[in-house]
């Protein structure tokens, strides 16, 4: 068990610290925004903005709704798919600012980006798909790398290789 953990910890690190540094930006840099951005707007967390009326963890009335239009598993349960996409994007985008467990939250917010981009923006164009595919892309890498050496996984997998 604790091999699997440090397999899914563990972080590719660059040849030269400055390689990582350079990795560790866009990691950083969209987690913030993620978080802000996409996640805050629509989850309650401790920097949502007052007007929005949200409790702890609270998903905003309108996202189900838009959910539920995607249609098949959406449908279903739209209430655990908005909760979850939420989730990915406003807690997420701390995980990845932090670079903890960041294959983890890296995955979630891959399928969360996929499904904004394909489902939700796709008859809108490309234009309207973009900040989706840029996040996609952020977390995709991410999910590959992990961390880098500026990052709480970093710390971790050091710990537990030593």
């Amino acid at each position: 068990m604790r091999n699997l953990f440090l397999k899914l910890t563990a972080p590719i690190n660059m040849p030269f610290w400055w390689q990582d540094l350079l990795f560790a930006i866009p990691r950083i840099v969209g987690g913030w925004l993620f978080t802000v951005n996409f996640g805050s707007p629509k989850f309650g967390l401790p920097w949502t903005e007052a007007d929005k009326n949200l409790g702890f963890f609270e998903v905003v009335y309108w996202f189900p709704e838009d959910v539920a239009e995607y249609g098949g598993v959406f449908a279903l349960f739209p209430v655990f798919w908005a909760w979850m996409g939420a989730f990915s994007e406003g807690v997420g985008g701390i995980f990845l600012m932090l670079g903890f467990q960041t294959r983890l939250f890296s995955f979630l917010g891959v399928c969360t980006m996929a499904v904004a981009a394909f489902m939700q923006q796709w008859d809108n164009g490309l234009w309207n798909m973009l900040a989706s595919l840029g996040f996609l892309w952020i977390n995709l890498f991410t999910m590959i790398l992990g961390s880098g050496r500026f990052g709480i996984d970093y710390l971790i997998s050091k710990k537990l290789k030593a």
